[in-house]
């Protein structure tokens, strides 16, 4: 048995007559960032779907921390749901625009059964000051941040459930150039103090090449060699 923190083995996923995912393999271990690499329409969001057990796979194994996860009920996943986060594309789109940024960090601790009043917002405001955001910007909408802002909050969001996997998905592609760099600079230096391993979903190379451990490249469902 594989010791990774993520062992996907056959993993296919379907939708009606069309396969999406047609038996993928690959781990990640612990500390490790992997790339998932492909053009639009591969099955690289099907797959991370399965992964997360947000779509059930209809073949092969997904296994988390030495747990078989597609033979689990739901309520034998959620204690392992905060293990494994998701930090989206669209940094406005992963918020809900009615609620304040300090109420969107807090929402896995209170969902969790991790919140107090006594030190929750200041939790909050240490996981804002983690990724680079003034903690007074917990007060603001997401609609009153710049992008890269909004997905720092997002990213602090992920790591308030303390994952050990980060399931990245293109998490700086709708970003302008110039805050691209900085935002990478900033999952790189978590990824190193909390000994973070990145499921990291992106279809360019050069970022890939720049980011990753290690690179896997998808087509029409399948992995080919990259």
């Amino acid at each position: 048995m594989s010791d990774a923190l993520l062992d996907v083995r056959d993993l296919v996923v379907r939708y009606g007559t069309v396969t999406a995912v047609d038996h993928v393999s690959f781990t990640v271990d612990a500390g490790e960032t992997l790339a998932l690499n492909g053009p639009s329409g591969c099955g690289k969001s099907s797959t991370i779907a399965a992964v997360l057990q947000l779509r059930r796979p209809e073949g092969g194994e997904v296994r988390f921390e030495g747990r078989e996860l597609t033979t689990l009920a739901e309520r034998e996943l959620r204690p392992l749901r905060p293990r494994m986060q998701p930090v989206f594309q669209d940094p406005y789109g992963s918020l809900s625009p009615r609620h304040r940024i300090r109420d969107a960090v807090a929402e896995p601790l209170k969902v969790q059964g991790r919140w107090n009043t006594a030190d929750g917002p200041a939790r909050v405001a240490e996981l804002l000051d983690r990724v680079g955001l003034d903690p007074a910007y917990g007060d603001r909408f997401p609609h009153e941040l710049s992008g890269g802002q909004c997905q720092r909050a997002g990213i602090a969001r992920a790591l308030a459930s303390e994952p050990r996997l980060l399931v990245l998905d293109e998490p700086v592609s709708a970003l302008d150039p110039s805050i691209r760099a900085g935002v990478l600079n900033l999952l790189a230096d978590l990824q190193d103090e909390l000994n973070l391993a990145y499921l990291f979903i992106c279809h360019d190379r050069a970022v890939v090449r720049h980011f990753a451990d290690r690179s896997i490249e998808m087509r029409a469902g399948r992995l080919v060699p990259a």
